[in-house]
């Protein structure tokens, strides 16, 4: 492998990779693609390694519709991405050490010995008690899932990047709104979810405005 191409490479896609507020509507991401982004996603780390995500590819035109008047983030992207998704974190009842899910996620999914379950089984009480403090208000627990969730965006908007394909992260929308409408739309599994962040994926319209950046010398700090 030649490193110094390689690591070229991603820099490129990185320096490609723009917020694209409005996608050519006549251009579609082939399954093939898609399917790679979302792989990058479930593949995404994620603490302790319980995936408190969903990805919900949202490509139901009368959906979107339902969803623009609630998302003032992503008028120009609902109407023209190619995918749209709407990515879930799991909630705090999930995600509480003593959870059904967080036994499935040690037993079934990844399948630890015993020493290893108690250990971790000890390890994240711990963490959710007294280390991160998460269990004194469920706003800290659904955020610090939320928090996995943008882990995940991050590597699928990169991939994608990657392949030439321009993506945008969404915040803007009214989020007990748009949860409403995704619990009608049978999407959110009775409470088991809330909405963390929105994506768009696509293919630019038109090229975006120069990147701006910090200079490293702002952003980095070296203690040694």
């Amino acid at each position: 492998m030649n490193t110094e191409a390689k690591k070229q490479e991603i820099l490129d896609a990185f320096r490609f990779r723009s917020a694209t507020k409005e996608f050519d509507p006549n251009k579609k991401i082939s399954d093939e693609d898609f399917e790679f982004i979302l792989e990058t996603g479930r593949l995404s780390p994620s603490s302790f390694g319980f995936e408190p995500w969903r990805f919900v590819v949202i490509q139901n035109r009368e959906l979107r519709e339902q969803l623009k008047p609630v998302s003032w983030g992503a008028q120009g992207q609902l109407p023209t991405a190619s995918h749209f998704v709407v990515m879930l974190s799991r909630s705090a009842e999930d995600m509480i050490y003593s959870s059904d899910y967080i036994e499935h996620m040690k037993k079934d999914v990844h399948h630890m010995p015993p020493e290893a379950y108690e250990a971790i089984s000890k390890f994240y009480k711990t963490f959710q008690e007294s280390d991160f403090k998460l269990l004194e208000d469920e706003r800290y627990m659904n955020d610090w899932a939320a928090k996995q969730v943008y882990i995940a965006l991050g590597n699928m908007m990169t991939a994608a990047a990657q392949i030439g394909i321009d993506s945008c992260p969404i915040e803007g929308f009214d989020q007990e709104k748009v949860h409403d409408i995704l619990e009608k739309a049978g999407v959110l599994e009775g409470g088991n979810f809330q909405v963390a962040v929105m994506a768009a994926f696509g293919y630019r319209i038109r090229e975006p405005r120069p990147k701006s950046r910090q200079e490293m010398k702002d952003v980095v700090k070296w203690v040694e």
